[in-house]
């Protein structure tokens, strides 16, 4: 049985032995599933979904990508559904590596690495590589050192006298000063984390090559002491002009000591366990991505909350919150984003379209734009939903929405032809265009 075993959403764990191993089934030890149906417990108590119990020997995993390492050893590394040709495992970790970094709003240079092995690692060793590598450049730009005031008795003067002190000294001690002075040292809040996630690093990693650079690093603050109370240090961590170098590892950091992602799992063995609910890093990507394309005099909002479905005497009940919030001018445009795939050839079964959504887009545009606009579904687009639908859905004559797909190979929301949205991007004929422009170059 592998130590490290890798599947994707929705896939099935047992401790039985499977046939063919696959990213759909695996088998797990009977210590590792005993401890996910604890780990699952916890986060039902939070209102979240790990995974479904299907009789004593198998577990039916949620929509939550990343990697759990359970206290026995057992790594369970969960890629997102998305791909189903080709390599998948490393097109899959490629695509969750790419929304975890749009998600910690790093800058694209870091998604675009020059080697496609470094998505053949587990994405734990691929988080600890994107913190070192960003460490590594910090020490090489310098880092930050601040004055410490120290109080100590010595021999000798220095700084200033303590004469408060001093006139205490009892006899025989007259010969030693009490003296207060500064001394410039990188104890500060920011060195302290970094200290904390490089030592949880050097025991977690197991590629040669992290394990060569953090120790190589760890050398270099092995006088600095780690941080006792990680909360408060980070609560202390400065953003001003003179930390700004520090910017590109603080997310990194973050992750790593169990702070930035609302469901990543801390436990108290050596392995790095981190999840993430596949619909927000949807969500957080593709409102990245349309920020960075929005024409000049247009504004996005994430979760807007200006609206409620309802008011009860003076208070306002059940809270509407869109994801994606267009504003130009005096008009709105509503934008929600699913994880889930849509068939654009079904019509029978509605596309795969979930009546509830609709009711929940009928709800904000009658809040948000007054029963007159347009509003938009985006589903991630795949090979049975590479366009938008060729009709949109008619709630009234002044109230319509678009199932639209959005690319996450190019980035790109696919928009039928002639809709004037204040976004720059790419219509599906545009796409295939350039496309096909791309190839007869190539050929």
């Amino acid at each position: 049985m592998a130590m490290h075993v890798v599947v994707r959403e929705y896939a099935r764990l047992t401790t039985c032995q499977v046939q063919a191993p696959s990213l759909d089934e695996a088998q797990i030890s009977q210590t590792a599933f005993d401890w996910l149906c604890e780990l699952a417990g916890r986060f039902r108590s939070t209102g979240a979904t790990l995974l479904q119990l299907e009789g004593r020997q198998w577990l039916k995993l949620d929509n939550h990508v990343g990697i759990l390492e359970s206290p026995c050893g057992q790594v369970i590394e969960i890629l997102p559904k998305h791909h189903d040709e080709g390599d998948c495992r490393l097109s899959s970790r490629k695509l969750l590596c790419k929304l975890i970094a749009s998600a910690l709003d790093l800058p694209a240079r870091a998604t675009e690495e020059a080697s496609l092995s470094l998505y053949k690692t587990s994405l734990a060793e691929w988080v600890m590589r994107q913190f070192l590598q960003a460490l590594d450049h910090l020490f090489k730009r310098g880092m930050r050192f601040d004055y410490l005031r120290v109080e100590e008795e010595q021999r000798f003067l220095r700084g200033q006298l303590d004469v408060m002190k001093q006139m205490r000294q009892p006899p025989g001690r007259q010969h030693f000063f009490q003296i207060r002075h500064d001394v410039f040292v990188p104890d500060r809040a920011e060195n302290r984390l970094l200290k904390s996630a490089l030592l949880l690093v050097c025991k977690a990693t197991q590629d040669a090559d992290n394990w060569r650079l953090a120790h190589e690093l760890a050398g270099m603050l092995h006088e600095l002491p780690d941080s006792r109370d990680i909360a408060q240090d980070f609560r202390q961590w400065r953003n001003d002009r003179l930390m700004a170098h520090y910017l590109p590892v603080k997310p990194w950091c973050e992750l790593i000591l169990y702070r930035q992602m609302p469901l990543a799992v801390a436990g108290h063995y050596r392995g790095i366990s981190m999840l993430f609910p596949m619909e927000k890093l949807f969500e957080s990507h593709v409102a990245r991505c349309l920020r960075g394309q929005l024409k000049t005099g247009a504004t996005l909002k994430t979760q807007a909350s200006g609206k409620s479905l309802c008011r009860f005497g003076d208070k306002h009940l059940f809270q509407l919150k869109p994801d994606l919030l267009i504003t130009i001018g005096n008009g709105k445009l509503v934008l929600d984003t699913k994880w889930k795939r849509l068939y654009s050839d079904d019509i029978e079964g509605k596309y795969g379209l979930s009546q509830a959504d609709f009711y929940q887009l009928f709800a904000y545009g009658h809040c948000y734009l007054d029963g007159h606009g347009e509003m938009a579904l985006i589903y991630p687009k795949w090979r049975r939903f590479d366009h938008p639908l060729v009709h949109s859905f008619v709630f009234s004559d002044t109230l319509r929405l678009q199932v639209l797909p959005f690319d996450l190979d190019s980035d790109e929301l696919l928009l039928p032809e002639g809709l004037d949205w204040p976004i720059k991007f790419a219509s599906a004929t545009q796409l295939e265009q350039g496309a096909q422009q791309v190839h007869d170059e190539v050929t």
